[in-house]
């Protein structure tokens, strides 16, 4: 087990890194303005559920592979990309309008909005390159049980991120719902939602290889 000294220092690491907006956080405002809060939350659930596989990745050595080679880490970058530039396509396509207006989740099932969570959180870089240069820091390697040791700071590290995130997602769902007084200002809304995400899909494409990435979420 991580010796209670270390679990400590990480999860104030992981708290001061968290506690600074970055992508996982403009991923999760721009899901809510786009589905509402509940739309937001289940975001939240799948993205913690995408990064949980990296974690998985990282403690079984998969993880140090990927961010080493620059193709693999490429595919899954672009892949990244790629998916939330469609989501923010999607938002701004569907902002507004229709009865399902003022709770666009009830239109899209809790499976989707969860799938979708999954796939930006598992092709997320930065949490890549978070859990292979970070989590090894904080492992007691004389106490053995090295895999272990890293799924129990991976999931003190999500604990966090999921009160984090989740804390961001209903205030950004509260602010919705006083827009959504007005079909035109929650039109908008939902267009700021998909642009948000399409920039962020912008941003993540332009990140350069692994050693350019700082290790933050």
């Amino acid at each position: 087990m991580v010796p209670s000294t270390n679990l400590l220092a990480f999860a104030l690491t992981a708290l001061l890194l968290i506690a600074v907006p970055g992508p996982s956080v403009l991923f999760v405002i721009g899901r809510t303005l786009a589905l509402g809060r509940k739309g937001g939350l289940l975001s939240v659930l799948g993205n913690a559920i995408g990064e949980l596989l990296q974690i998985a990745t990282v403690a079984l050595g998969v993880g140090v592979l990927l961010a080493q080679s620059v193709m693999l880490f490429s595919v899954v970058k672009f892949a990244g990309a790629a998916y939330l530039i469609y989501l923010g396509i999607q938002a701004i396509r569907h902002r507004g309008g229709g009865p399902t207006a003022a709770d666009p989740s009830r239109s899209a099932s809790t499976f989707r909005i969860l799938r979708e969570g999954f796939i930006v959180g598992a092709t997320n870089p930065k949490s890549v390159v978070f859990f292979v240069a970070v989590l090894p820091q904080f492992v007691d390697y004389s106490a053995g049980v090295i895999p272990l040791q890293l799924g129990t700071l991976g999931a003190v590290f999500l604990l966090i991120a999921l009160v984090s995130d989740s804390a961001w997602a209903l205030a950004a769902g509260t602010a919705r719902h006083w827009f959504a007084r007005s079909p035109r200002r929650i039109a908008t809304l939902g267009t700021t939602g998909g642009v948000m995400m399409i920039g962020l899909g912008g941003i993540v494409a332009l990140l350069g290889n692994t050693a350019e990435l700082r290790p933050d979420k």
